[in-house]
């Protein structure tokens, strides 16, 4: 089985959408775990994926602006919230490389109820707040409902330079083209197709977060390996389709950028 590259772009174009969205004022913040930390946490028929023998925990804290159905033109008020998420990194045995969320909080509860009943995805409804002042964005989220909690983040970046050529490291968290959830007794593929990623290297300035140990992982023994922004890109999602069980082992990742 041959694991797909890395790549800056998709190369599974989305030929029919079955969501629309825009995602704003990014930062990620990833930590690098041994595999066998996360393994546990992704759904069956997909392993951690890895870079030099390592993977990624991220959290990263965004605006969702005009979500919606098919191809537009998205919801103003319900379709735009502030949105963090702490996230994995897997592939299947087909040799899609995806994200499994292990939690997403998120400022409007419809579509957190939306998410949770077609394709179990775990959204959590949160108090939330995204602000900028100049080249510094804050982001900061206290869960409501559903729990575990106490569940809350505070975070805060400063904007630096745009990157002209991302690092390997930079292309394996930014460049994913797809999610993988456990829905309906199956584990699922969705794919997504946006432009390549506009981003820019970034400071975090502060950070106090128990989003990360209430998804049930270690809290992070340090700073972050890796902290990036971007101002973000438009997407489409296509339709879920079955990720076939069967023996798939650890891949390495094989960037072609």
């Amino acid at each position: 089985m041959r694991v797909e590259d890395v790549t800056p772009e998709t190369l599974r174009p989305v030929r029919r959408s079955l969501l629309v969205q825009r995602w704003h004022d990014l930062a990620f913040l990833h930590w690098a775990v041994p595999p066998e930390t996360v393994a546990p946490f992704l759904p069956a028929g997909t392993v951690p994926d890895t870079l030099d023998g390592v993977t990624y925990v991220g959290l990263i804290g965004f605006r969702m602006v005009r979500l919606g159905l098919f191809s537009g033109p998205g919801l103003p008020y319900l379709g735009t919230f502030a949105e963090t998420n702490v996230r994995l990194y897997s592939v299947d045995g087909a040799g899609r490389r995806a994200v499994v969320f292990l939690s997403l909080e998120a400022e409007r509860l419809l579509p957190v109820i939306t998410a949770h009943v077609s394709l179990s995805l775990p959204y959590k409804w949160a108090r939330m707040r995204l602000t900028r002042d100049g080249d510094v964005l804050r982001y900061t989220s206290r869960r409501r409902w559903p729990g575990p909690r106490p569940a809350a983040n505070a975070m805060a970046v400063r904007v630096g330079a745009e990157i002209a050529e991302p690092t390997p490291l930079e292309h394996f968290v930014t460049a994913r083209w797809g999610l993988h959830t456990r829905a309906w007794g199956r584990t699922l593929h969705l794919p997504n197709e946006h432009p390549r990623w506009p981003l820019h290297r970034a400071e975090l300035l502060d950070l106090d977060d128990t989003l990360v140990t209430a998804a049930g992982l270690p809290a992070p023994a340090g700073p972050p390996d890796s902290v990036l922004y971007s101002p973000g890109v438009p997407v489409r999602f296509g339709s879920p389709n079955t990720v076939v069980p069967g023996a798939v082992g650890p891949r390495p990742a094989t960037p072609a950028v």
